[in-house]
């Protein structure tokens, strides 16, 4: 018995010694590969005598089966993501092959009739602008005879035209509204103010396009406010003149978004060292003093990657609130794209039609963002990549 204890004893004492043994090991390996890591690093900061492919090899981090181990869970959780965006966003992709197909139901991807570039050819319809063009002898003419005319070039005009003026106003009043936040000393008002221009972002646009309507009514708001100070003196039908259509749909989304779009600007904002507004106090600045040299400046970097960002969304003007709202007096200024896709993809089930249109848009988009993004970057300034 005594022997079978004392086998035992050094069994286990023999099983500790070489997990301790692994440990050390396993310490040893990765203390080596942060020495190998910044060794390369300094030798590179400080002009060393190695080349370049030495202190990339030197660089090479050591990857341990423990430092796998001790990761794995969030391996897993990226790799499950990883899969998301394989299976909802690049595999959807090859459906773009029914822009260059008479794509019908029956025959499938795999057997409609190849066409080419005919449905971007019947979209932009090139010979209704050729035509224009020697009818009149005009460029200019004949490039607002084809906007007038084709349908799709008309869309684009609008959603550009809308998506532009959505930017600039959301965009600036998002500024304005977080500096004039921050200035507010009140903490309870701050507060207050802050929950209530956050509310309209968890809106429906049904229900925002409804409040929108009611208040443009010929028996809304704004109509008796008109009455009562006599600026008109009868109703005026707002949804009846193509020239306020794209103002209503912009100030839809001031309304509903700047709360939300000032978030990230008061956060950046917050995150401004205060030793800084109170030099600026020191040297004779006042509240305006303060916000142009001190607080723009240091939120410009946000400010410029935002600005970025949404270029590239400047084909989505939106689609909820130009469908809610339109109607056939202003059908020539309320169709955007994605209304075209909905009409022509959907309603006349013509697929490869909508999915051509759905590839221009994301064509455009990021050709919009490389080249803000380019511009950017040569200016000197923060850019997205």
């Amino acid at each position: 018995m005594a022997y079978e204890d004392q086998f035992v004893n050094s069994g286990a004492a023999g099983e500790t010694e070489y997990n301790s043994q692994a440990e050390v090991n396993e310490a040893e390996a990765t203390a080596d590969a942060y020495v190998v890591e910044n060794y390369a690093k300094e030798a590179y900061e400080h002009k060393s005598s190695l080349n370049d492919e030495q202190i990339k090899q030197l660089s090479k981090k050591r990857i341990s089966k423990g430092e796998l181990k001790r990761q794995s869970v969030l391996l897993i959780i990226g790799a499950i993501f990883v899969l998301y965006g394989i299976l909802f966003y690049y595999l959807p992709l090859a459906g773009w092959i029914m822009a260059f197909q008479n794509f019908k139901l029956k025959t499938g991807l795999l057997h409609s009739k190849f066409v080419g570039f005919d449905k971007f050819k019947f979209m932009f319809e090139f010979d209704t602008f050729e035509y224009a063009l020697e009818t009149s002898g005009n460029i200019f003419s004949a490039f607002k005879t084809w906007i007038n005319n084709v349908v799709f070039v008309r869309t684009i005009r609008n959603t550009i035209g809308m998506g532009a003026l959505n930017l600039v106003t959301t965009f600036i009043m998002a500024i304005v509204f977080a500096i004039l936040l921050n200035e507010v000393k009140n903490k309870l008002g701050k507060r207050l103010v802050q929950t209530i221009s956050y509310l309209p972002h968890f809106l429906s646009w049904i229900i925002v396009c409804g409040i929108i309507h009611d208040s443009l009514s010929s028996t809304g708001i704004i109509n008796d406010v008109l009455r009562f100070f006599h600026i008109v003196d009868d109703s005026y039908n707002f949804f009846a003149h193509p020239a306020w259509f794209w103002p209503i749909v912009a100030f839809s989304n001031v309304w509903k978004e700047t709360g939300w779009n000032a978030i990230i600007y008061l956060a950046a904002i917050t995150a401004i060292d205060p030793s800084l507004y109170e030099a600026a106090e020191i040297d004779g600045a006042g509240r305006w003093g303060k916000i142009r040299y001190i607080t723009l400046p240091s939120i410009s970097p946000t400010i410029v990657i935002l600005l970025v960002m949404n270029i590239g969304f400047l084909l989505n003007a939106g689609f909820e609130v130009q469908y809610l709202l339109g109607n056939g007096l202003v059908q020539d200024v309320s169709q955007t794209i994605d209304i075209y896709v909905l009409n022509w993809g959907v309603g006349q089930t013509d697929y490869s039609l909508g999915t051509a249109a759905g590839i221009f848009k994301s064509v455009v988009a990021i050709l919009l963002i490389v080249i803000s993004n380019s511009v950017v970057k040569k200016l000197g300034q923060e850019s997205l990549f």
